[in-house]
């Protein structure tokens, strides 16, 4: 086992993921892998440009609070930031870091939603070679 790789946006969903993560992270003695989607406007020039930019502070934000309580649980953590649909990215980021599961957060949605509407979570059970952990939001 080399890592946990948890799928993070700051969501209520994800919040309760992330302490799912830390904890199994810290009890298997591996780093967390946090991964945070963005995706950019088409185009180019200097408004694509500013918008990529506004992204990456964006991200930087939104990962920063779990980075904080990850290294204060004493685990460490990689932030990836990265530009593609959720469930593929988290898929290449476990092979990237031999993942022992995949962590990401539900918001307590119906089966038939997830799979009508397409979550990341059913997305995920779909591609997947790896176990998948999908921790429910708050009630």
């Amino acid at each position: 086992m080399s890592a946990i790789v948890l799928g993070y946006d700051r969501s209520p969903g994800a919040e309760r993921a992330l302490e799912t993560a830390i904890e199994v992270a810290k009890r298997y003695e591996v780093p967390l892998v946090l991964v945070h989607g963005i995706h950019p406007p088409g185009g180019v020039g200097e408004e694509a440009r500013q918008a990529r930019a506004a992204l990456d502070e964006s991200a930087d934000r939104v990962t920063a609070p779990a980075v904080a309580a990850a290294e204060a649980a004493g685990v460490p953590v990689v932030v990836e930031v990265v530009d593609d649909k959720p469930a593929q990215a988290l898929v290449a980021a476990a092979d990237r870091h031999d993942a022992a599961v995949i962590v990401v957060g539900t918001w307590n949605e119906s089966p038939m939603r997830g799979a009508l509407l397409g979550s990341v979570a059913h997305k995920l059970l779909q591609l997947s070679t790896r176990p998948v952990l999908c921790v429910p939001g708050p009630a």
